[in-house]
C-alpha cells in the first residue's frame, strides 16, 4: 500500500511540477504522512537534469506549499478548538497526552518552538496544532514557519542533487522518464545524507530550550 502511495505521490512532482510540489508539501505539513524527502529531492534532480523546473522554483514551491498546509492546520485547530482536538486527535495521531505536552511547549517557547520544529522530522506535521490551540498570532506563525520550511526545503534541495549526482546514467533516465525508479533508495539515501545536518538542528534546538529553561528559572 505505502509502496503504491509513494509511487502516485512521485508521479505528482514529475507530471505535475511545481503544483505537484506545493499540493505534496501542503499535505506534508498536515496530518497526512507525505515523506518530504520524496518531494524535494527528486523534483531538485529533475530540475538539474534538464527538467521544467528550477532549484529556486523547487524551493519556493516547497516552502509555499509547507505554509499552506500550516496554515490550513493551525486554522482548522483554531476554530474546532480543543475540545474537539482533544477527543478525536487520537485518529490523527495526536492522543490527548501528546496535545497536553504540545500545550505546554508551545506556551514555553513559542516562536522558537515552531522554527525548530519546521527542521525536525515528525515535529513538523503537527507543530501547527496546539499553535492554533493556544491562538498564537498567525503572522508571527506564519513568518517562523516560511523561514523553517525555506530552510528544510534548501537543505532537502541540495542533498537531493547531491544524490542524484551519485546515480547511474541508467537510474537518472527512469527517474526522468518517472518509472521504474527505486524510490525506496532514494528516500533511504537522502535521509542518511540529512542525519548530520537534523543532529546539528537537534544539538542547536537543545541549546535553545536549555537556555530558555535557565533564564525562565533564574527570573522566577
Amino acid at each position: 500500500m505505502m509502496q503504491t502511495l509513494i509511487e502516485m505521490w512521485f508521479g505528482w512532482v514529475h507530471d505535475w511540477g511545481y503544483g505537484g510540489v506545493v499540493i505534496l508539501m501542503a499535505m506534508e505539513s498536515s496530518i497526512f504522512p507525505v515523506p518530504s524527502e520524496l518531494v524535494i529531492p527528486p523534483a531538485a534532480i529533475l530540475a538539474a537534469n534538464g527538467g521544467s523546473m528550477t532549484l529556486p522554483g523547487v524551493i519556493l514551491a516547497g516552502t509555499f506549499g509547507s505554509w499552506l498546509g500550516s496554515a490550513i492546520t493551525y486554522w482548522t485547530a483554531l476554530w474546532v478548538g480543543r475540545p474537539v482536538v482533544m477527543r478525536f486527535g487520537k485518529f490523527f495521531m495526536m492522543p490527548p497526552e501528546k496535545v497536553e505536552r504540545a500545550e505546554r511547549f508551545m506556551h514555553r517557547y513559542e516562536g522558537g518552538g515552531i522554527f525548530f520544529a519546521r527542521l525536525l522530522p515528525v515535529i513538523r506535521h503537527l507543530i501547527s496544532i496546539p499553535a492554533g490551540i493556544i491562538r498564537m498570532g498567525f503572522l508571527k506563525f506564519s513568518a517562523l514557519t516560511v523561514i523553517g520550511s525555506a530552510l528544510w526545503c534548501s537543505v532537502l534541495a541540495v542533498l537531493g542533487q547531491k544524490v542524484g549526482n551519485t546515480l547511474e546514467p541508467s537510474q537518472l533516465e527512469a527517474l526522468k522518464m518517472g518509472k521504474g525508479v527505486d524510490l525506496t533508495q532514494l528516500i533511504h539515501a537522502v535521509k542518511h545524507e540529512s542525519l548530520w545536518i537534523i543532529a546539528v538542528v537537534a544539538v542547536v534546538g537543545i541549546l535553545y530550550f536549555v537556555g530558555m529553561r535557565l533564564t525562565e528559572s533564574k527570573k522566577g
